[in-house]
């Protein structure tokens, strides 16, 4: 096994690198005056499994054409077999023709990581699970479910594994299934917010399905960005008579005020992974990380030694 990391998340990188006992590949990864991204390898890498790691966060194009590059690099060094281990997938949001005369542009980025030469893609909670159907190579959609469920149980006494007023919340209608997966850990209820949205990146709730009422709430979704949705959800779900909300999120992309807006919401907590660094200023107080370095080492491991993955969340 061989592990390199691109400039996007090193810190991540280093959280794999020491679960899988396998130190970091010496790489350079630079750019020219003009911007154009060069890159080299400083060890040999002829006939090996090559592992390399690079989320896909802001700067998106910058990260994504990192990857492909290094990719590249890899094929022409006579890699064996070349995983991208991609912790935030590029463009997942754009997984459909959502109008007349616009792109799928998540599954031209599936082209381009086959066509740079990737044998294998490995990534955790897709926007859209039918994304694993643009490639005609394995990929495998990790989940953050299980550290999530693991930090209730340990960092929130108030709940515990058959707590009656525990209610897990989808922000929208697609993310149902996701909340009864955890609700089912719990044997809790869920609900889901009804929403509708007048422009991109813009949300309005229209009505609350489901029974908060007297009842500690958290909201469970793929990606937080701008914050809106996720703090209307909020809102919406304190008028209901929640007694509490707080939020489990596995990609925090937090854009522009999105941690201030944070910060000052009804929300107690919201706890994100670290497939994207750390984005929020130090002063921010209700935002909250934790690794999923061992996930995706473990499941590095396993791929190395053609286990299974799936037995992993099982």
């Amino acid at each position: 096994m061989k592990i390199i990391a691109g400039n996007s998340n090193k810190r991540l990188a280093d959280g794999i690198s020491e679960h899988c006992f396998t130190p970091l590949l010496p790489s350079t990864v630079s750019k020219f005056a003009d911007g154009e991204i060069q890159v080299s390898f400083e060890e040999n890498i002829r006939g090996t499994d090559v592992f390399i790691i690079q989320s896909t966060n802001t700067p998106v194009n910058d990260n994504l054409m990192e990857l492909l590059i290094m990719i590249d690099a890899a094929k022409r060094s006579s890699a064996d077999r070349i995983t991208a281990v991609i912790p935030y997938f590029p463009y997942a949001r754009q997984d459909r023709k959502s109008a007349s005369r616009t792109p799928i542009t998540a599954k031209l980025v599936a082209n381009l990581l086959t066509t740079a030469g990737a044998n294998r893609v490995l990534t955790m909670d897709l926007h859209a699970g039918q994304i694993q159907g643009f490639f005609d190579i394995p990929v495998d959609d990790l989940t953050s479910r299980l550290v999530f469920v693991k930090d209730i149980k340990k960092s929130l006494n108030l709940y515990d594994a058959e707590d009656p007023n525990l209610v897990f919340v989808s922000p929208d209608a697609g993310g149902t299934v996701r909340a009864r997966k955890f609700a089912n850990c719990f044997n809790g209820e869920i609900a889901v917010v009804d929403k509708r949205r007048p422009k991109a990146g813009v949300s309005e709730v229209m009505n609350l399905i489901g029974d908060v009422k007297g009842r500690h709430a958290i909201l469970v979704d793929d990606i937080v960005d701008s914050g809106g949705t996720l703090c209307n959800a909020a809102k919406a779900i304190m008028d209901e008579g929640a007694l509490s909300v707080r939020a489990y999120i596995t990609h925090g992309v937090l854009s522009k005020q999105a941690c201030q807006k944070i910060e000052e919401s009804v929300l107690e907590e919201l706890v994100i992974t670290d497939t994207i660094s750390d984005r929020c200023p130090k002063e921010i107080t209700k935002i909250r990380q934790v690794t999923v370095a061992e996930v995706f080492g473990e499941a590095m491991r396993r791929v190395t030694n053609e286990e299974s993955i799936s037995s992993l969340f099982s």
